[in-house]
């Protein structure tokens, strides 16, 4: 089987590079920029740039389209695509009905979104191994993508039309916004004179051991803190605190702490009164 990348970014880069490195036949690549698609191709052996998403396709029985999302039912639509032939996107949002233009010309569509953070090709490459797949298709295009998943050394997690977004939004609110929340710390670090890359610094380790007890414990018993405690006085003092200096992050810490009370419920360590009185709080 060969496959090929529509799309030199840092997905369609580091799955290009990782499938080859595993044994599959990744001849072609094209993208928006030459320049792009010739250092990804270079890195591939026996792997061409192309100038159009149509040699591509052409050349190729499976084509993963690694554009940017918006772009992908466009680039579908301007693709003529050959009976049985496998087109794969790998947006985390969007479900298949972005590749209806390849599957009304008798495609099979598919859908393979690395549950990772990719914040360069080098990066992405090694955060690969052990990371979720979310996969979306039917055989035996499903079975391809399964396999690839093994061969990746990745798990996987089948989704169905309607669960793609909220598979996104889960995602997007344990990465994305623990970076937030990383903004938000930095921030009331330099209200006591301390720079951004210091506190990240001394952040850090507290940010790692934390997953580390959500691997090792799971949820809720991973839970720490003074909501865990139903320490009051402390929340008391956090929310004077934040009126104070910081008030702007005063209805995100009481949002949080909000959520975070039916976790220490759950983990045992606090009775119905005590939560009560820290959501009156």
């Amino acid at each position: 089987m060969n496959v090929g990348f529509i799309g030199a970014g840092t997905v369609g880069t580091a799955l290009a590079l990782t499938l080859s490195s595993r044994g599959y036949r990744v001849v072609a690549v094209s993208s928006r920029t030459p320049a792009s698609a010739e250092l990804l191709a270079s890195q591939v052996p026996g792997c061409r740039a192309l100038p159009t998403a149509q040699a591509v396709a052409q050349a190729t029985d499976l084509v993963f389209i690694t554009t940017p999302d918006a772009a992908i039912g466009e680039v579908a639509s301007q693709i003529n695509w050959r009976q049985g032939q496998m087109a794969v996107h790998c947006s985390g949002a969007d479900s298949l009905d972005i590749l209806d233009p390849a599957r009304s010309q008798g495609a099979l569509p598919g859908a393979f979104h690395p549950l990772q953070s990719f914040a360069s090709p080098a990066q992405a490459v090694e955060n690969l191994p052990g990371s979720y797949f979310a996969l979306e298709g039917e055989d035996p295009l499903l079975g391809t993508l399964k396999e690839m998943a093994v061969a990746l050394r990745g798990r996987q997690v089948i989704l169905h039309p309607g669960d793609k977004v909220l598979y996104h939004v889960a995602a997007v609110l344990v990465s994305n916004y623990t970076v937030a929340l990383m903004g938000m710390a930095n921030d009331l670090w330099q209200v006591f004179g301390v720079s951004p890359e210091e506190s990240t610094r001394a952040l850090l380790p507290l940010l790692q051991g934390t997953l580390n007890n959500v691997a090792r414990l799971g949820l809720p018993h991973c839970l720490t803190g003074p909501i865990a405690r139903g320490d009051t006085g402390t929340i008391h003092k956090h929310l004077l605190a934040l009126v104070s200096a910081a008030p702007v992050l005063v209805p995100a810490y009481r949002e949080l702490g909000l959520r975070t009370i039916p976790v220490a419920l759950a983990k045992g360590k606090i009775d119905q009164e005590r939560a009560n009185a820290m959501q009156a709080l």
